[in-house]
């Protein structure tokens, strides 16, 4: 079967990371939910969304195609039930098509959501699904976990440097099988503690020296760990970014730097993001309650039901040296942030300036800094992406025409 990963009503749920990406891109845990996907049922996957998304993630269609909705992640009941679909089949949970096999015209259905003509099964197992973007921070450490054991299955680790301390390896030698180090990956004078969890370190990934790790961690393909980094359990580092100071239960989507100290709780950071130097973010309120987070599905702050949970930073953002977030901050696409005092707790996409005065931040100017962010990592801006720049600067005028 050909498996094709459908957007369906909660990617606006996920905004902003899907302003420029299909939720099945969004990374969650160690791999993205196509990835995810991608291992359990040992096939590629293509994306099936919208708009100017649709000119960069393009959907494969085949005779006997596997639709999916990419808001839901994979586990072994789901995955046998989906397997067991028939052509015409639809399985369904609440009301909800979860996925579907059949030919080309399944597409228009998917996108309708007009089902009548199919056979439709109950799904009564439980179900992740991400409908919101702080669910994120709820499923990493746990998604951490389960992707290890996804990608290591079968493998042998590259050994472990005599010079890294692995924390409880004195009384239990067999901890170190919770730490998977890929071919390639620098990882020299520094500590690793698996105890809580496991410890994945990508390929060509460096962990500098006086770094510490305490699982469960993963670190993406050619990322780089600074010198006396503080990574607590949670930290998951897509690909070639650049991670230093405190880090904990936060993910960073890839290809973005927090290279010097300061501290990253409970957040989320979308790719080409740079904080600068001691950028800080709160994760708790002062008097413990549930943190309040911008929907842009309800376009207000809604519930989140969370006690921790920082900064969701969208993708070609960045913030100077010495910012300050308070909990529940979302900034958007292409905003560039500085300034003493804390930001906004909702700063629109392509906004720039801080607490002393926000003004739009041009399309050309974020675009320019984006293709000098992406030549750093030897990545072409392509037509599309400008493209998906484009789309997002309109689609989210309306914020920024309210903004104060």
């Amino acid at each position: 079967m050909n498996l094709i990963l459908f957007d369906n009503k909660y990617r606006c749920g996920m905004l902003p990371l899907t302003f420029t990406r299909p939720q099945a891109a969004v990374r969650a845990g160690t791999l993205t939910i196509k990835e995810k996907w991608e291992h359990w049922l040992k096939t590629k996957a293509s994306y099936l969304t919208d708009g100017a998304l649709a000119e960069k993630f393009i959907a494969s269609i085949e005779a006997d195609n596997l639709f999916v909705a990419a808001s839901v992640l994979p586990d072994q009941k789901l995955v046998e039930a989906i397997k067991n679909l028939k052509e015409g089949d639809i399985l369904q949970y609440n009301d909800e098509v979860i996925a579907a096999r059949g030919a080309e015209e399944l597409k228009s259905s998917i996108i309708e959501e007009d089902f009548s003509s199919c056979n439709t099964i109950g799904y009564s197992g439980e179900l992740r699904i991400l409908d919101k973007v702080y669910k994120l921070i709820s499923y990493n450490q746990e998604e951490i976990k389960r992707d290890f054991e996804l990608i290591t299955n079968g493998r042998q680790s590259q050994s472990i440097d005599e010079t890294v301390t692995v924390v409880g390896a004195n009384k239990n030698p067999e901890i170190t099988n919770q730490i998977f180090i890929e071919e390639g990956a620098t990882v020299e004078y520094c500590y690793l503690n698996p105890q809580g969890g496991p410890i994945y370190i990508g390929k060509n990934a460096t962990i500098m020296e006086g770094a510490m790790l305490r699982g469960p961690i993963t670190i993406g393909e050619s990322s780089q760990v600074s010198m006396g980094a503080k990574l607590y359990a949670g930290a998951a580092i897509g690909p070639w970014s650049k991670v230093g100071g405190e880090v904990s239960n936060s993910i960073i989507t890839g290809y973005s730097n927090k290279v010097h100290d300061g501290y990253l709780g409970d957040s989320i950071l979308g790719e080409w993001c740079n904080l600068g130097a001691d950028t800080n973010t709160s994760n708790l309120k002062n008097d413990y309650a549930m943190v309040k987070l911008w929907d842009y599905s309800t376009e207000r702050f809604a519930k989140t039901g969370l006690q921790f949970c920082g900064l969701v930073m969208g993708d070609y953002s960045r913030c100077a040296i010495n910012t300050s977030f308070n909990s529940g901050t979302v900034v958007g696409v292409g905003s560039n942030i500085f300034g003493s005092g804390f930001p906004r707790n909702f700063v629109p996409s392509f906004i720039i300036g801080g607490p002393q005065g926000y003004k739009i931040n041009g399309l050309k100017a974020v675009e320019r800094i984006g293709k000098t962010a992406m030549g750093r990592r030897k990545v072409d801006m392509t037509e599309a992406d400008t493209n998906i720049l484009n789309e997002v600067f309109e689609t989210t005028k309306k914020f920024r025409t309210s903004f104060k």
